[in-house]
């Protein structure tokens, strides 16, 4: 009886591995990505690749698990709660009351240390920001938000 559960649960496992989840595999620069509305210096647009733009993006670099149901069936669920966060990709077509508050959001955030998540540091530990490149991105924030503010009383006189 043990022996036919463990078949059956073998025979399940292989065979949900064909039911795979689309991947995340966008344009990694596409016309609405943050870079055509914000500037973003190349050590800020380093950090945020390797540290943000795999659940933030509409372009994953998925690791060699990610082939595995049903990790990745958790993992294109993580990738689309964090979409719904914040999209790099597509942030230029928010309103800049959106905008601003996506920027204040990702400095209170890496404030915390609430990003990037631990259970994604376990197995990407290259995406592990020290408090020098924390403090580079939340600055880099700050001037963004002013840009925003300039931007929406520039464009509210037109």
């Amino acid at each position: 009886m043990g022996f036919k559960i463990l078949i059956g649960i073998i025979i399940f496992l292989v065979l949900i591995q064909f039911i795979q989840p689309s991947h995340n595999n966008g344009t990694a620069e596409a016309a609405t990505d943050i870079t055509h509305t914000i500037p973003v210096p190349d050590t800020v647009m380093t950090l945020l690749k390797v540290s943000c733009y795999d659940c933030h993006s509409n372009h994953t670099e998925y690791p060699w698990y990610s082939k595995i149901t049903p990790v990745n069936w958790w993992l294109n669920n993580h990738i689309n709660e964090g979409k719904r966060e914040l999209n790099f990709s597509t942030f230029s077509t928010g309103s800049y009351k959106r905008k601003d508050k996506k920027m204040k959001e990702i400095s209170e955030q890496l404030d915390k240390h609430e990003m990037p998540l631990d259970s994604y540091l376990w197995i990407h530990t290259n995406a592990k920001l020290n408090d020098a490149q924390r403090k580079m991105i939340i600055d880099w924030t700050k001037t963004s938000r002013e840009k925003i503010m300039q931007d929406s009383l520039a464009n509210k006189r037109m």
